[in-house]
């Protein structure tokens, strides 16, 4: 009897543990499902963003797609290999028809390229088509993005323009170059007058013909300057050989310092290999013009210095002498036409400067030096790798 109410007791305790366990399971089961209902929550939620993270890219990338379409301007996708991997109806037709798995480089065989301004032109296909190109490389990815503009109108309006303020000055040259003209004219008849006079002595005649022919020369000399700002300097565009030039520089110049007592200084801070395009002839003449008109400022004893560095990109010389120095009013006239301030001056040696730098794609200034005299700077840009 004892072992039987010992049995139920064990049973019941068995029971009533399973009980327990049983009610802990499905607090469980429930605190479970309540939480896979808040899972389930999320992930829709989170599958919700998705999609609607999805349509707004697939929307934006429809109007990147249009926008590409429809720019005027080109875009190029290039492979890390040099493949064109996605271009823009603009870009090909800048390119000649270029598409989608075509190399970089035949894309670029048909374009010749400026060394001055860094532009393109078709050797074939549409003539006057003038392009600009700017890369920006894709370290992630791979490749690089190129950007073509078509500057074609902005070259022809610049040429325009240009021609335009040629033709507005032509008036004020005109009338400036008749009163450079009239003096040794008048000079040139008077002598040549007084040789229609019984002259006995043939030295005076002679005399009378020297100083009519040197009129005529000054004439001939000023009408070569006039023309050659008129037509221009520049014509076939080189390597520079600096070496060479400054050799040219300095045969020219130190006969005519020694003469006149003056020390000519020229000093070299830039390698000779530096890579600049010029015309020759044209930016000789320049430097010439710059240097003789230190000269004519110098005195005995004085030093007139050419030094030629780098700077910003550019390869600079400078000219600076130990003169009065330019008067701060007429600095920026110093570069126009028939504006000189030596006596004897046509006042176009300066402006023939300015016209070649500028041909060049160079710039030239002037200004008074801090411990006396005056400086003239003539930069000219380095050829683009």
């Amino acid at each position: 009897m004892v072992s039987s109410l010992k049995d139920q007791q064990q049973l019941e305790a068995a029971f009533e543990q399973f009980n327990a366990v049983s009610s802990q399971l499905i607090d469980a089961y429930r605190q479970l499902e309540s939480q896979v209902a808040v899972l389930n929550a999320q992930l829709d939620e989170a599958n919700n963003q998705l999609r609607k993270q999805r349509d707004e890219n697939a929307m934006l990338a429809e109007r990147l797609g249009l926008l590409l379409e429809t720019l005027p301007a080109g875009v190029v996708q290039v492979s890390a290999e040099g493949v064109v991997n996605a271009i823009n109806p603009a870009a090909s037709r800048m390119l000649n028809g270029c598409s989608v798995g075509a190399l970089w480089r035949d894309a670029l065989s048909g374009l010749e390229r400026s060394e001055l301004d860094g532009t393109y032109c078709h050797l074939h296909g549409e003539p006057g088509l003038v392009l600009t190109m700017q890369c920006q490389e894709l370290p992630s990815f791979g490749g690089q993005i190129v950007l073509i503009h078509d500057v074609s109108r902005l070259h022809q309006l610049t040429g325009e323009l240009a021609r335009q303020q040629k033709l507005a000055s032509m008036g004020s040259m005109a009338a400036a170059l008749a009163h450079q003209l009239r003096t040794p004219l008048a000079t040139a008849m008077l002598y040549t007058a007084n040789l229609k006079q019984d002259i006995p002595r043939a030295e005076d005649r002679a005399r009378f013909v020297d100083k009519s022919l040197a009129r005529m020369r000054a004439l001939e000399s000023l009408i070569q300057n006039m023309l050659g700002y008129v037509r221009g300097q520049v014509t076939t565009l080189e390597p520079l050989d600096l070496d060479g030039l400054l050799d040219d520089l300095r045969a020219v110049m130190q006969p005519q310092c020694h003469e006149k007592g003056v020390l000519f200084d020229c000093n070299v801070a830039v390698s000779s290999a530096i890579k600049v395009l010029v015309d020759r002839k044209a930016l000789q003449g320049a430097l010439v013009n710059l240097l003789e008109n230190a000269w004519h400022f110098s005195a005995a004893g004085d030093v007139l210095r050419l030094s030629v560095e780098s700077q910003d990109a550019a390869l600079l010389f400078r000219v600076e002498d130990a003169g009065p120095g330019l008067d701060p009013e007429q600095l920026d006239k110093m570069f126009e036409p028939f504006f000189t301030t030596r006596p004897g001056g046509t006042g176009l040696g300066l402006a023939i400067v300015k016209k070649v730098v500028d041909e060049l794609g160079g710039q030239v200034r002037c200004f008074n030096r801090g411990e006396g005299g005056a400086c003239f700077e003539l930069s000219l840009p380095m050829m683009q790798s």
